[in-house]
């Protein structure tokens, strides 16, 4: 399938991509990592989506593993959210009451620079451990919804999908199944008339959160498979996490929400920066945030604003900033 030679057919170094986009000047050998611990990973339907030759380009600032990263930043970690105190075993995480994420997989089709699990040890996320967490699952009754999550879910194969929603389907308790990727923006290919099968014939109800950034991310490709997605009977929403580079300013909040609404997405959380190791130079202060939050407000229907959240380890709840 297409999706999956992308997967395979990656850029191997930071050079290579900075060569592949003709930003050798802007980006010279020693302002990059070559061999970082959270390696580049990104398919090319989404550079595709970036502009050649710009050094700023907001995509671009998501994937291009930066020497700064290594910079020790007090008040960052390696587990800023609290999963390893919430884990019950390495496949599933329950933090909140009545919902759990079951990591399927530690795998991702692109590795954002920010991402708060870049640290987690997905090592002994196996399909032992997935069977362990189904048993737990059906063991808990205060369970009512299941988040797919990783890792990207969506990068797993129809018929493991398949498996383990059938598997989830029979846990009478349950009453909702989330899935959280960024596949439909970032390899729009994946939304393939399997998967859009295997969905609409789910046992559980079925919401698909995307993770869009920028309205540059969700173009025809994406449209017509969050179309389809649509089409199959799942609600579809967007978390965005706000980045300094990326969308910290009126002009890209306006442009994503228009671009979500346009694509019938709902947008549905702005996330302040989780804290994690390595991402210090995308944060945006709460105060900064705010002001933001307000001019959108002000510009859009209330429909089309996110709410602002930050997550703070170990409370049992997101924390509404505005």
């Amino acid at each position: 399938m297409a999706w999956q030679r992308q997967l395979q057919k990656l850029p191997k170094t930071a050079s290579d991509l900075v060569a592949q986009l003709g930003l050798q000047s802007a980006y010279p050998a020693e302002k990059l990592q070559q061999q970082p611990d959270f390696p580049l990973r990104a398919p090319q339907s989404f550079l595709n989506k970036i502009q050649p030759g710009n050094p700023s380009d907001p995509l671009l600032q998501q994937i291009l593993p930066l020497a700064k990263e290594k910079a020790q930043q007090a008040g960052f970690s390696t587990d800023p959210v609290g999963d390893l105190e919430a884990q019950k075993n390495p496949a599933l995480l329950h933090k909140y009451h009545g919902r759990a994420l079951l990591l399927l997989t530690g795998q991702c089709a692109i590795h954002c620079r920010y991402c708060f699990r870049q640290h987690y040890d997905y090592g002994q996320t196996q399909p032992t451990q997935i069977q362990q967490a189904l048993a737990q699952i059906k063991a808990d009754n205060s369970l009512r919804e299941i988040i797919l999550s990783g890792g990207d879910p969506l990068v797993l194969s129809n018929r493991r999908l398949a498996y383990y929603l059938e598997q989830l389907g029979e846990i009478k308790h349950l009453q909702r199944l989330r899935i959280h990727s960024r596949l439909p923006v970032v390899l729009p290919e994946r939304i393939d008339s399997g998967l859009l099968h295997l969905l609409e014939r789910s046992p559980l109800p079925v919401s698909l959160v995307i993770h869009a950034n920028h309205a540059q991310e969700i173009d025809k490709q994406s449209q017509k498979a969050l179309q389809a997605l649509r089409q199959a009977g799942v609600w579809l929403f967007n978390q965005a996490v706000l980045l300094r580079g990326v969308n910290a300013d009126i002009e890209a909040q306006m442009a994503l929400a228009e671009a979500l609404a346009k694509a019938q997405v709902v947008p549905y959380y702005l996330h302040l920066l989780d804290k994690v190791q390595g991402a210090a130079h995308f944060e945006v202060t709460e105060t900064e945030a705010l002001a933001l939050m307000q001019a959108l407000q002000q510009r859009l229907p209330g429909y089309l604003v996110p709410k602002l959240v930050k997550e703070i380890a170990g409370l049992p709840y997101k924390q509404r900033v505005l």
